[in-house]
């Protein structure tokens, strides 16, 4: 188990170095950092937002993970919505909290964090399932998902300006392994 503490995290007051981990977990440029720095803010004004850091004991940010209560109105669920239909799946957006972000630096990944972090963010939601969209590859983050109890609800979803298709994905609350249910 990594020496990293999960626990709340100020996301307004850290998310320069939110997105700096995102930038590194996940490729992205100074320009995307940017988008998506207005994004994780607006998102924070929406009601029942939750986000959790992993922190060395320096104080070091290596992780974060942060989600809210899904809404049909939200740009993320309007995209989604019309692949999920055709899967028959659609119900889905209702009830049901996103997980919006998670991200761990790549030398801290396979060492329980990114478990700890959403199992903090989902578990004490009084939604019974979670969705989020994660990347149409065979990459270990579906692996991970997959182990935790996510499932393919739709694929390939194409978001406006994301290069490569994205899974819808979704379980059940708790999530699988978590010593819940």
């Amino acid at each position: 188990m990594d020496d990293v503490l999960v626990g709340p995290l100020d996301l307004a007051e850290r998310v320069d170095e939110a997105l700096a981990v995102q930038a590194l977990a996940f490729g992205l440029n100074d320009e995307e950092i940017a988008v998506r720095t207005q994004i994780v803010l607006r998102h924070l004004t929406q009601p029942g937002v939750r986000a959790l850091g992993a922190t060395t004991a320096g104080g070091r940010l290596v992780g974060f993970g942060y989600g809210m209560p899904n809404d049909r109105a939200h740009w993320w669920s309007t995209v989604v919505e019309p692949y999920l239909r055709r899967t028959g799946t659609a119900d889905w957006l209702d009830d049901s909290f996103v997980v919006v972000e998670l991200h761990v630096l790549p030398a801290h990944q396979g060492k329980g964090v990114g478990r700890r972090l959403i199992t903090g963010l989902t578990a004490p939601v009084p939604q019974p399932r979670s969705i989020l969209s994660a990347l149409d590859l065979d990459s270990p983050a579906r692996r991970f998902y997959r182990g935790l109890g996510y499932t393919d609800l739709a694929h390939p979803v194409h978001f406006p300006s994301a290069p490569v298709p994205y899974t819808v994905m979704g379980a059940p609350l708790p999530l699988r392994g978590t010593g819940a249910g």
